[in-house]
């Protein structure tokens, strides 16, 4: 198989070019200092609810609930209330939210739990995670949308 030329990965004249590096870093700081914000509340709720090897890890599941509640609200709120300036949601939705919430350690948490022997808290974990954050997210969303709608009569 043979490489392209090069003239033909060309874009055509007159096509636009790619938003240069620039206009992005605002978005990428605001990603950055949203996700230091939300990793910092993440930590704190991680003491606050200190789990023991072998427990429920109750700190990751309220994180990922309550992140995953206001995440349904501000979805809603910035689709259809307010007309948010363009870093909103990358700065609250992807850094802040996307810091709080962890299912990358949900993931870890469960795979501890079944090497250690605890296979029946993991399994319980591992279901009751997934059905409450997909729960909240929508209850929270449709709370939401009924509360703006009654504002609106």
């Amino acid at each position: 198989m043979r490489a392209p030329d090069t003239e033909s990965l060309r874009a055509p004249a007159g096509t636009p070019r790619p938003r240069a590096w620039r206009t992005q870093a605002p978005v990428v700081g605001v990603v950055a200092f949203g996700g230091a914000v939300g990793a910092t509340a993440r930590y704190a709720m991680s003491l606050w609810l200190p789990v023991q090897p072998g427990g429920f890890p109750w700190a990751t599941f309220w994180t990922n609930v309550v992140g995953c509640a206001v995440i349904g609200v501000f979805m809603v709120v910035i689709t259809d209330v307010w007309a948010a300036h363009r870093l909103v949601r990358p700065f609250f939705g992807t850094g802040v939210l996307g810091g709080f919430t962890t299912f990358s350690t949900y993931a870890v948490d469960i795979q501890r739990l079944m090497d250690g022997g605890h296979p029946r808290t993991g399994l319980a974990y591992l279901a009751a995670t997934l059905i409450a954050a997909l729960t909240a997210v929508w209850l929270a969303a449709a709370a939401t949308r009924r509360v703006l709608k009654r504002r609106q009569t």
